[in-house]
């Protein structure tokens, strides 16, 4: 069983959209592995779904990156949402003087 390139291509456009959006945001903490995880899974299914669309005007070889692209920022999207929206640490309680 042959995988073929698109994996590896899917990790590389995910670590490159990662790194772009770290570069614009400044800090992403311990969200990292998180965020290229999901980028690398969107890009992947990126991939696929432009492949099943077809019209990806830009491409390398049978990898779509235009798709790869979108899907991969969309990942990102949901993490930072959901970093946003989640739990945060709790604060320690105040000590009351009397």
């Amino acid at each position: 069983m042959t995988l073929g390139p698109a994996p590896i291509l899917a990790l590389l456009v995910g670590v490159f959209h990662v790194s772009i959006y770290v570069l614009i945001r400044g800090r992403a903490e311990q969200r990292v592995p998180i965020l290229i995880l999901a980028a690398f899974l969107g890009a992947w299914a990126g991939d696929a779904l432009a492949a099943r669309l077809g019209g990806d005007p830009l491409r390398i070889g049978d990898f779509h990156l235009l798709g790869a692209s979108i899907l991969a920022w969309v990942g990102i999207v949901i993490v930072a949402i959901v970093a946003v929206l989640g739990p945060r640490e709790p604060q320690p309680p105040s000590e009351v003087q009397p």
